[in-house]
């Protein structure tokens, strides 16, 4: 791969921002990213995911600023995880917080005026993890609620399931021109050769999290060109993946400088207007 040397230099040439992290209550993190592991079958480069463990290992490649959230898997769940997003945001003032929904909330307009007033800056969803077709009457609710007021971060893809294919994605869109929205992974874990049929041209972000382990570099590299480097943010997954191992894949992509720059921090800064 790179030695220190090369991943020092290179982190230094340019503002970094992760668009895609998990953080957890310290009282049940452990369990937390235990429970993702278990899921994905995928082992977890951190075994915590408390805030002072996500700021010391994106301190490695100097991270500035940090999209962090988690997801309601229960309805009871979104007014706790909201606030605990929201206290976070005010003690660490590197962090974009994104609130949680979930489509059985019973008040999710209310919600959203709360998320809004609370500092928050979006709004995550794992239609997986909490089992609901994204194109489904049900999530209608959601994308009313959040249509130019929040933009809208969405896990996507994962053959096993098809709540969240990019085919429902693109469905999603036509019927919300509006919606802001971020397609996780590239666009759909594992379901990327989908991805690129379905989502070249529209106007959604996406963020590399979850997806550079798996894609050889110059698919990867296809795929973000065919998507523009104007609408990539680098993402980790943290606590699923680490900031140094993910730089290093990152950087196998061989992307121009300009490129580097966008994806790397720029995209992100200019979004969240930092």
């Amino acid at each position: 791969m790179f030695d220190i040397k090369e991943i020092t230099e290179f982190c230094s040439s340019y503002e970094i921002c992760d668009a895609h992290t998990h953080i957890f209550p310290k009282k049940i993190s452990e369990k937390a990213v235990s429970s993702i592991g278990d899921f994905y079958s995928l082992p977890m480069s951190c075994k915590n995911g408390i805030p002072d463990e996500l700021i010391n290992c994106g301190s490695r490649i100097g991270v500035k600023h940090y999209l962090v959230c988690s997801t309601a898997t229960v309805p009871h769940q979104v007014e706790s995880i909201n606030d605990f997003i929201m206290n976070e945001c005010k003690i660490h003032s590197e962090f974009v917080g994104f609130g949680t929904l979930h489509p059985d909330y019973d008040n999710i307009e209310k919600e959203v005026d709360r998320i809004i007033n609370g500092g928050l800056k979006g709004v995550k969803i794992h239609p997986d993890f909490q089992e609901f077709y994204i194109d489904d009457d049900k999530a209608e609710k959601i994308y009313k609620a959040v249509e130019g007021r929040l933009p809208i971060l969405i896990h996507m893809g994962d053959p096993r399931y098809d709540y969240s294919r990019p085919k429902r994605l693109e469905s999603v869109m036509k019927a919300f021109p509006k919606l802001d929205v971020f397609a996780a992974h590239l666009g759909g874990y594992e379901r990327w050769n989908e991805a690129v049929d379905c989502l070249f041209g529209k106007n959604i972000y996406f963020d590399t999290s979850s997806s550079l382990e798996f894609l050889s570099p110059d698919y990867a590299k296809d795929i973000i060109r065919g998507f523009g480097s104007d609408n990539i943010f680098f993402g980790t997954d943290f606590p699923m993946w680490d900031h140094f191992g993910e730089i290093q894949r990152f950087m196998r992509l061989n992307l121009t400088d300009d490129e580097n720059k966008k994806i790397l921090g720029g995209n992100f800064i200019k979004y969240f207007d930092l």
